[in-house]
């Protein structure tokens, strides 16, 4: 059984469900109580929640997760940011379910705190925003939104026109690398292995394909078995299998073994 399934098995219980909607609603919530204060009262309480590595280091723990609940200073972004949140999140829970989705946030912020405190960054929710976009658009990249509530397109645009805009953004200060390694570190670890795989297994079958052009073309073999090197045109009657190493293993071999 997968580490995650034994965590989930025995951790599950404890899960939030819905995390990233609850944490939509909180900003929300914060945004309510700021629409009732003062510019002189608002500073001190969004102070209170910011993320200050040298404050956290001092005791301020809560400011570990709190900072996630500040929202836009806009209204309009506020509101239609939370919205979004929670329509990612339906989604993720949806494909992953609530224990997974838990350790997906969590573990981000865990990342970028911990690149906080060495690096000194102040990270905000708009991280959290990212990986829960990019998670979304791997998973249903076909999934279509309406851009300012009237262009349908697929969320794998989006997606890409924000890793666009984080390139430049490196490109225009390279010290904007340093959060966005620790913010994108959990979509790192949950999708960059099977990307590799992919594109690895992509590599061997481009390199089967190309022997069967070959075998096509000048009569040669396009099954050659890993353990004794016999190929289809060696014996008719053997049967190949790929491993997953990508290695083929003829029927004889396989029963051998």
């Amino acid at each position: 059984m997968p580490l995650i399934d034994r965590l989930e098995s025995k951790l599950g219980r404890f899960a939030i469900p819905g995390i990233l909607q609850a944490i939509a609603i909180l900003q929300l919530f914060t945004l309510l109580i700021f629409m009732f204060l003062d510019v002189n009262a608002r500073e001190p309480y969004e102070e209170f929640l910011r993320m200050r590595p040298d404050l956290v280091l001092q005791g301020q723990v809560w400011r570990l997760f709190t900072y996630i609940f500040i929202p836009s200073s806009t209204m309009l972004f506020a509101v239609i940011g939370a919205l979004f949140m929670m329509w990612l999140g339906r989604g993720l829970d949806e494909a992953w379910g609530a224990f997974r989705v838990n350790l997906y946030v969590i573990g981000g912020m865990i990342s970028l705190a911990i690149g906080a405190v060495f690096f000194g960054y102040e990270p905000t929710a708009m991280w959290l925003y990212l990986t829960a976009l990019f998670a979304f658009a791997s998973i249903y990249p076909n999934e279509e939104i309406l851009l300012f509530f009237i262009l349908p397109v697929k969320i794998k645009w989006v997606a890409i026109f924000t890793a666009v805009m984080l390139g430049l953004s490196v490109l225009l200060n390279p010290m904007a690398l340093i959060p966005m390694f620790f913010a994108l570190l959990n979509y790192a670890v949950t999708f960059g292995p099977d990307f590799v795989k992919g594109q690895l297994q992509a590599a061997k079958t481009g390199n089967r394909k190309a022997r069967f052009a070959e075998a096509t073309a000048g009569a040669a073999f396009f099954h050659q078995c890993k353990v004794c090197g016999k190929t289809e045109v060696d014996d008719r009657t053997l049967n190949f299998r790929v491993t997953d190493d990508g290695d083929e293993i003829c029927s004889s071999c396989r029963k051998s073994s």
